[in-house]
């Protein structure tokens, strides 16, 4: 039975690298602490950037950190899909990338709320069972669509058909999702920031006390 020590507790910043899954590195910071520990949101295994962790007793304050805006950093490969919104996945639908003009009009039509579907890559459930359990049987479902809370989506660069974006974006935000609806598919993606953290701040080994962490949010 994993470890449910109430102490340490506090919040944790971790910079999460390319690679292991976001529950990987919470089930490694619960062997380092002896304590139950949970998340305020997971990455994706080819993302990296902040993962907030919450230790000991502060789990319990999950919701007050689980539904905070996120900014990210972003590659986005426009000349083709896959199957599961990142380099991961099969490329189907290879076309041309668009001129900038298009491109431009793309983005304006993904600013402020946006209903865009779920990627079938995700932790949503289908009917009691989560949609990538579904995708690696190969179960074939009508992901639902969601409204996405755009703040902030900025052009830092266009070349050779692939885009750098920086993003500000509601929690439960997709930004494989984004890159779907414009016709890519994302190649890299960092999280910068989970509300007022930033993932400068990352240290693991650093326990944040409730109280500070509490004193930060909006």
């Amino acid at each position: 039975m994993p470890p449910r020590a109430l102490h340490p507790s506090g919040i944790i910043l971790v910079d999460k690298p390319a690679g292991p899954t976001s529950f990987a590195i919470v089930a490694a910071t619960r062997r380092r602490t002896k304590a139950r520990t949970g998340h305020a949101g997971t990455l994706d295994p080819f993302a990296t950037g902040l993962l907030l962790l919450l230790s000991g007793a502060a789990t319990r304050l999950q919701p007050q950190f689980v539904g905070l805006p996120k900014r990210y950093e972003t590659e986005i490969d426009l000349a083709a899909r896959t199957s599961t919104g990142d380099l991961d996945g099969e490329r189907f639908d290879e076309h041309d990338s668009p001129t900038m003009d298009e491109l431009e009009a793309g983005l304006d039509g993904l600013r402020g709320a946006v209903e865009l579907p779920i990627p079938a890559v995700s932790a949503v459930k289908i009917d009691g069972e989560r949609a990538y359990a579904l995708h690696r049987r190969g179960v074939a479902v009508e992901m639902p669509v969601r409204t996405m809370h755009v703040h902030e989506l900025t052009l830092v660069g266009y070349a050779e058909g692939v885009v750098g974006l920086e993003l500000h974006v509601s929690s439960g935000t997709y930004v494989r999702a984004i890159a779907e609806a414009l016709g890519g598919h994302c190649t890299a993606l960092r999280r910068t920031e989970i509300g007022p953290f930033h993932v400068d701040e990352s240290d693991p080994e650093r326990i944040i006390p409730p109280d500070e962490a509490l004193a930060r949010l909006p």
